[in-house]
């Protein structure tokens, strides 16, 4: 493993809502009230060894989301699976965009996280898209109205679509992400009891009722502003982040983790970051990148992801046919 292992041990000062667990669940039960209905069509790329696939599932309210699914060619089937989800203001991205995964041997899913990126959720104008403000406060009044509930429960729906498909073991599906894709992989790991993997690159989304404190670069700037201009609100505000923490996600996270994090990093600031890391209930190793910022280790950290991913979740490199939903 490359960079500096270590132990973490950073107390959070987040509390958790008592009925932390009966929300989630309530949000997951109002989620799967809709059918999956997982499509799944082939994107010619041009690609001799990876094929692309554009994927759709209903998540949060039925809302049809978007993904890319890469798989190898010939590759056997079943396969490990990743779904990964990418930084603020972020979705998808173009077809051909990171193909490290597939090229390893597994089935990735990029999806799109509605309302960012380049807008492909059919719900985009119902969250107000990307011109709308930011989505880091977008419904912070109410844990139910809250932007980031419809996001991690479309990722466990994401989990849940990307296993349906005849291509993927469903026993070894994990998650991956890097910043706020980072966070919502730690909450996938917290809502997702089985999950096979994680691995958690400077995860934003972590220790949120003192990011705004910590930080001064955007979006946790969204966060300062926001309780700037509304004084009276933010005892509101900050209960709303409890039910969407990183640090309360992953106390009931058991999937195995590796989790790393540059401790000059502006914009998920390590002070924020380390008491998920402390919090994590599952076997975890944690990298330290003493000189690096919100990069963290780059392509060594994406050197370790793949050697972890490979000795939680064993790719095979057979004979395979195409995914179905």
């Amino acid at each position: 493993m490359r960079g500096e292992l270590a132990l973490v041990d950073e107390p959070t000062t987040q509390t958790e809502p008592p009925d932390f667990d009966g929300f989630w669940a309530d949000t997951l039960a109002e989620a799967r009230r809709h059918p999956l209905d997982v499509t799944v069509e082939p994107r010619e790329t041009g690609l001799a060894v990876i094929d692309v696939f554009d994927v759709t599932f209903r998540g949060f309210g039925g809302t049809r989301i978007h993904a890319w699914l890469r798989v190898p060619r010939g590759a056997a089937a079943p396969l490990p699976g990743l779904v990964q989800f990418f930084g603020y203001g972020n979705g998808r991205g173009h077809a051909l965009r990171d193909l490290r995964w597939a090229a390893a041997g597994y089935a990735h899913l990029v999806v799109d996280a509605r309302g960012q990126g380049h807008g492909d959720t059919d719900d985009d104008h119902a969250d107000g898209g990307p011109s709308a403000g930011g989505f880091l406060t977008r419904g912070i009044r109410s844990p139910y109205e809250y932007y980031y509930r419809r996001v991690y429960a479309d990722a466990v729906r994401a989990v849940e679509a990307l296993r349906s498909l005849d291509v993927v073991d469903p026993a070894r599906v994990g998650a991956v992400g890097a910043s706020q894709g980072g966070g919502i992989a730690l909450a996938i790991a917290g809502l997702v009891p089985d999950l096979a993997v994680a691995i958690v690159q400077a995860p934003f989304l972590c220790e949120l009722d003192r990011a705004a404190q910590l930080s001064d670069e955007h979006p946790y700037a969204l966060l300062t502003q926001h309780f700037a201009d509304r004084r009276l609100d933010t005892a509101t505000a900050l209960d709303t982040l409890r039910y969407f923490d990183g640090v309360n996600h992953a106390k009931r996270a058991t999937a195995p983790a590796l989790l790393s994090t540059g401790l000059r990093d502006g914009i998920a600031p390590p002070a924020s970051v380390l008491p998920a890391f402390t919090a994590y209930a599952g076997p975890k190793q944690v990298v330290l990148w003493p000189y690096n910022g919100h990069e963290a280790g780059g392509d060594l950290d994406e050197e370790n992801a793949l050697e972890f991913a490979a000795a939680h979740l064993a790719p095979r490199r057979l004979t395979a046919g195409r995914p179905s939903a």
